[in-house]
């Protein structure tokens, strides 16, 4: 049973990689897209973090 797990966890992953690396009529995957996107993301995830870094600040003055 186990070897079958494997089995079927290895041609499952190797199905996504198949899937997420095959060429669109552009000529780019979505591994190529994500990682165009990426610096776009991280900044968007910076942001958030500085807000709510900021807002707990303020929160945490209020019960002083």
């Amino acid at each position: 049973m186990g070897l079958f797990r494997t089995l079927l966890l290895g041609a499952a992953a190797y199905g996504a990689y198949k899937y997420a690396t095959k060429k669109d009529a552009n000529g780019r995957s979505m591994v190529d897209d994500i990682k165009d996107k990426a610096p776009e993301w991280k900044e968007k995830i910076m942001r958030f973090k500085d807000d709510v870094g900021r807002d707990f600040k303020h929160k945490a003055k209020q019960y002083e």
